[in-house]
């Protein structure tokens, strides 16, 4: 996987700021004590690798192991590995792909759902806390925003691969 370094095009300052921000709350939401802290409160003994695994299975329908990988930006064993725990753990199991029973595809069990919905409300209930302070019409427009910043970034990273690929190939993966 070669990387293309991005054009020197100039970044706007409120740009810059948000990528600060960004990087802050990143920091601060993947620190260590802050996962046990939240595993602790949601009662789920799980390590950061598993839970991030765990809410892309959650949000999506099941897929095969390659796609987590890529999903997640990890290497194929990687998952292999989180995938072995959380069947262990009895969060995930592995079905036939229906579209070539040869692979499989990983899915939520009903203890994975519960574990996921656990880890979901006590992480909402410290946002909560931490944003008790905003008005509603606030909360809504960061929502909005944040789901709408998720949406560009997906459209460009789609753009950047596409235009990465050799000449003939784009749409075949």
């Amino acid at each position: 996987m070669s990387t293309q370094p991005l054009p020197d095009v100039p970044v706007s300052p409120e740009v810059a700021e948000i990528e600060r921000a960004l990087t802050r709350i990143t920091y601060l939401s993947t620190r260590a004590r802050q996962h046990d802290r939240l595993m602790a409160m949601a009662g789920v003994p799980l390590d950061r690798a598993a839970v991030a695994l765990l809410r892309q299975v959650a949000d999506s329908e099941a897929l095969r192991p390659g796609e987590l990988a890529a999903r997640l930006g990890v290497e194929a064993s990687h998952v292999t590995r989180t995938v072995q725990q959380l069947q262990k753990s009895g969060c995930v199991s592995r079905v036939p792909d229906p579209d070539d029973r040869r692979a499989q595809r990983i899915e939520l069990t009903d203890a994975g759902r519960q574990a996921i919905s656990r880890i979901r409300a006590a992480g909402a209930r410290g946002m909560q806390l931490a944003l008790s302070q905003w008005e509603p019409e606030d909360l809504r427009q960061l929502a909005s925003l944040f789901h709408r910043m998720v949406d560009d970034f997906l459209a460009a990273a789609a753009t950047v691969e596409e235009e990465q690929q050799p000449a003939g190939t784009a749409g075949t993966a």
